[in-house]
């Protein structure tokens, strides 16, 4: 019989396993779209397959990767549709806890190093860096709303879409210039966080989030279409 030992083991293989799955598919190894065939990989890692697939599972649940209809596991592929409705979701719960942020008021001090962080990987021209700034950036935003919900519910959107853009990123040799325009929109949020207006933060940025949904086209999206 199973002891809760083994039983946190084989749950440790299994996270430590689904990890390096993600470093191969944020190192572009494995490509948006692409079948993650078990076998193989089990073989690479020296595991057995089943474990492999339980890995992938966990990927799955945090929309790393996709399956449909009882078919192979692939690496997350947003069309252009997924891109601009998720940036409409987006709008929608960002927009949400930069009001709920504005009105608690807790302290800013580290939304505003990371765009201090954003404005220093531009300088270095590094573009992986600034990626992620940028995620942490809307990661920090929807903590500092202090509603658990939303975060839980924003981390399940950012981390894949962001790994998507990553992979994009990856594939189009782009550099740090994309971000030129929206660079500053980040630090006007902080600004209107600060004053406290709630619904003023709200709005701006959600027409911040159409003006990122149109990078994102540009330089991402459109580019994968080319490919």
């Amino acid at each position: 019989m199973p002891t809760p030992s083994s039983h946190a083991s084989e749950g440790l293989v299994k996270k430590t396993l689904a990890e390096k799955l993600l470093a191969e598919i944020m190192n572009g190894t494995l490509s948006p779209g692409e079948r993650i065939i078990e076998g193989r990989w089990a073989q690479h890692f020296g595991v057995a397959q089943g474990t492999i697939r339980e890995a992938i599972n966990l990927l799955e649940r945090d929309g790393f990767v996709a399956k449909e209809g009882g078919r192979s596991a692939r690496v997350v592929n947003l069309t252009e549709k997924d891109v601009v409705q998720l940036y409409q979701m987006r709008g929608a719960v960002e927009g949400l806890a930069a009001n709920l942020a504005a009105q608690v008021q807790p302290d800013f001090s580290n939304l505003q190093s990371i765009v201090d962080g954003m404005r220093r990987a531009a300088k270095a021209k590094s573009a992986p860096n600034m990626l992620d700034w940028d995620l942490k950036f809307h990661l920090e935003l929807c903590s500092l709303s202090r509603n658990k919900h939303l975060v839980d519910y924003a981390q399940r959107m950012l981390m894949p879409f962001f790994a998507f853009v990553r992979l994009r990123m990856i594939a189009g040799g782009r550099g740090t210039s994309v971000w030129d325009k929206d660079l500053e929109s980040h630090q006007r949020i902080v600004d209107l966080l600060r004053e406290g207006d709630g619904e003023m933060a709200e709005q701006y940025v959600k027409k911040a989030m159409v003006r990122f949904s149109k990078t994102a086209y540009d330089n991402w999206v459109a580019h994968g279409k080319k490919s």
